[in-house]
């Protein structure tokens, strides 16, 4: 059955599809009918819209969710700077290197919390001008403060959970994380972590501009890879607390401020939420691809959602060679984020699963490879087959960057040069994935010296014992 075999069971109810417009109401009749701001809206919530695109977005990709809640988002406390944290942790400054890096699996500290506890390790752009990317480590020991929620302005998160489980409390409602799945958090959207079962690991992606969204699948046809109905929204779920003092901290520009409000932040009775995509064929004249005076972007194929959302790693379905070659691992994406060029993606996320290689006369490994796009990975679980031995370990990293040559080690070239190509089924156990993205990627302080995790024999580990193979004619 292709889903993955959790350790710790499901708790929460979820709606299911991607590309949907959904709805929910933890309270039967609190979601107003036909209307989204009646001037009174049911039970006395109050109605708050939360907007993800602009409100003059093309339709198909216009975001907006409306909330009915108890107190709105704005009655806090101006917000201050938030001074009990590293200033390393999320620190700007990009060191743009053209080596290759491997890190070591990252510590766990069990003395911080989910706040406290994300590092910054490479990126590009600048959340201001919503343009680029952050990729992101965390590892915590212990729940978020008491009464203490969070929310990013700088761009949605991609995290993928390694180690631990994580118990996340959104306003939209309740999701529960477990390694081998993913979960999306729109910018804006507060949430609370929690940890059940102990310290946790893991890897984040927080895209600054635009959304993830599927990829298209072009002849492939209608289904495989990620298919929408195996993404999970959490239900409504609300709490009733207008007398106690939270904390709301806010990720802004890379920094942290906090402010005070005298009620709990998860108090979304009902709401409903936009994501919806039209037939763009007929929305565009042939001639000149141009719709209402806009040029066709990537994002004009795309689903957009702006709620929280997750996936279970073990639900995708490969695509790959049936008689030779080793095809593109583009065909392993789960989710991208595309760019304003057709094709060549801001980010996207690709995962590596247990599979079939059945390719007659084929190096059935990745090949060796120089990119104009930059490659990060990371490993929740196994190995992966283009590396032997213990060097790439779960809870650790590689980067190569924009033209860094790359592929498979020396012993993985030795083996799979002269093995036996019988059917062979790799990765059981494994997961292993990557942060692809069209830009160059700078690793912060922290990522090259103060994590202590750089691996400086890389390069000799893996590439330096290569002998060459060619033999002229005589």
């Amino acid at each position: 059955m292709p889903v993955t075999d959790f350790k710790t069971p499901e708790k929460y109810t979820y709606l299911n599809g991607h590309g949907s417009y959904h709805e929910s109401e933890a309270i039967k009749g609190a979601l107003p009918v036909g209307a989204n701001s009646p001037q009174k809206p049911p039970y006395g919530l109050y109605a708050e819209k939360l907007s993800g695109t602009a409100f003059t977005a093309p339709r198909h990709e216009n975001l907006q969710t409306w909330l009915y809640r108890v107190l709105p988002s704005a009655s806090h406390s101006p917000f201050e700077p938030f001074m009990d944290y590293s200033s390393e942790q999320l620190q700007s400054v990009l060191n743009h290197i053209p080596n290759q890096f491997r890190w070591d699996p990252f510590d766990t500290d069990a003395s911080v919390d989910w706040v406290r506890g994300i590092k910054h390790l490479a990126g590009a752009g600048d959340p201001t001008a919503k343009r680029g990317l952050g990729i992101y480590l965390f590892a915590a020991g212990r729940d978020m403060d008491s009464n203490t929620a969070m929310y990013s302005s700088d761009g949605e998160m991609l995290i993928v959970a390694q180690q631990g489980v994580l118990d996340i409390q959104t306003e939209i409602g309740k999701l529960l994380i477990r390694p081998n799945e993913i979960v999306i958090i729109p910018r804006g959207i507060k949430y609370r972590v929690t940890l059940p079962e102990g310290p946790v690991r893991g890897y984040i992606l927080e895209l600054y501009q635009g959304h993830f969204v599927l990829p298209e699948l072009g002849p492939i046809g209608s289904n495989c890879l990620a298919n929408p109905r195996d993404f999970q929204v959490p239900c409504a779920s609300f709490d009733m607390d207008t007398n106690t003092t939270w904390s709301i901290v806010n990720k802004y520009n890379g920094q942290l401020f906090i402010a005070k409000q005298n009620h709990t932040p998860f108090d979304v009775v009902a709401w409903h939420g936009r994501c919806k995509s039209f037939e763009h064929r007929d929305q565009f004249q042939d001639d000149d691809h141009v719709v209402r005076g806009l040029r066709r972007t990537a994002a004009d194929f795309c689903i957009y959602q702006d709620y929280p959302y997750k996936y279970d790693l073990g639900r995708f379905s490969v695509i790959g060679s049936t008689s030779f070659d080793h095809p593109d691992p583009s065909i392993y994406t789960v989710l991208t984020g595309p760019s304003d060029h057709p094709g060549t993606a801001v980010a996207d996320f690709v995962v590596f699963p247990p599979r079939w290689l059945v390719q007659e006369d084929t190096f059935r490994p990745p090949w060796y490879h120089r990119n104009t796009m930059s490659e990060f990975m990371g490993l929740v679980s196994g190995d992966y087959d283009a590396k032997s031995g213990a060097g790439f370990r779960p809870g650790g990293a590689s980067l190569h960057n924009v033209m860094a040559a790359h592929g498979p080690d020396t012993g993985t070239f030795e083996k799979a040069s002269n093995m036996e190509l019988k059917p062979q089924k790799i990765g059981v156990g494994s997961m292993a994935f990557m942060f692809e993205s069209s830009l160059m990627l700078g690793v912060t302080e922290w990522g090259l010296n103060t994590c202590q995790k750089v691996q400086g024999s890389y390069n000799k580990d893996s590439w330096l014992d290569l002998q060459p193979q060619f033999k002229p004619p005589v």
